[in-house]
């Protein structure tokens, strides 16, 4: 399905749609090299349809910036939690659309298998572009966890009804954990050592905090109340 036709659905027939979607999902080994990664995030009010999407692409292992994308778009689809991606999808798709660096891995500010139906965004931009992807969420959407102990790099396993979905791991001291799950075409000890050696002294990984800097001055260009905003950092 075309992400521009992700607003005309009902919340029902995008659970449908994510039921679909679940059956082709890969949580494997990524066995190819990879020499390029990159980060992505969206940005919105929500007293507005108006998204921003931003993508910014590094060399790994060094961080070195080598290509941004940004995009916008317009989606009527209603907030629900586990549907976001159907709000967000259209402008990061806008956003990879127009980069002309694709990058060998990307990192997503939201949960990847660590979602009710295994399909955050990270896991359903993964599908529709066949790219590995990483999801690295700020917050817990689903799955249960004991809180990590504080120490950079403390890690505790988060499940639901005995399936490992994701890694709440301690990035920062003194921080709340940020939340790791594998997307698509990787699995879950790649997903957690490709973050930490993302980490760069923040609390979130440096691929997903450059793309928020780079959508956000972009919603400031376009005169956009940055008070408002969603996806903030920290």
């Amino acid at each position: 399905m075309d992400p521009s036709g992700y607003e005309h659905l009902s919340p029902a027939e995008a659970i449908a749609y994510q039921d679909e979607l679940r059956q082709k999902i890969q949580i494997r080994e990524l066995k190819t090299p990879f020499k390029t990664i990159a980060g992505a995030d969206i940005s919105f009010n929500l007293d507005s349809e108006l998204l921003y999407a931003g993508i910014v692409v590094f060399k790994y292992p060094d961080m070195q910036v080598i290509a941004t994308s940004t995009a916008m778009s317009h989606t009527s689809f209603p907030y629900i939690s586990g549907l976001l991606a159907f709000r967000e999808i259209p402008a990061l798709f806008n956003a990879w659309n127009n980069l002309y660096v694709k990058p060998d891995l990307l990192v997503l500010d939201g949960q990847g298998i660590a979602h009710e139906r295994r399909l955050g965004i990270a896991t359903h931009f993964g599908l529709l572009t066949n790219v590995p992807t990483i999801g690295s969420a700020k917050s817990r959407l689903y799955g249960r966890y004991e809180e990590p102990a504080d120490e950079i790099f403390a890690e505790s396993p988060m499940y639901d009804k005995g399936e490992l979905i994701g890694i709440a791991l301690r990035s920062k001291l003194h921080c709340k954990p940020i939340y790791i799950s594998p997307g698509h075409n990787i699995n879950m000890q790649q997903s957690v050592d490709v973050i930490k050696n993302c980490i760069r002294g923040y609390r979130i990984p440096e691929p997903t905090r450059q793309a928020h800097i780079l959508v956000n001055k972009i919603r400031v260009k376009n005169g956009e109340d940055n008070t408002k905003q969603l996806g903030l950092f920290d």
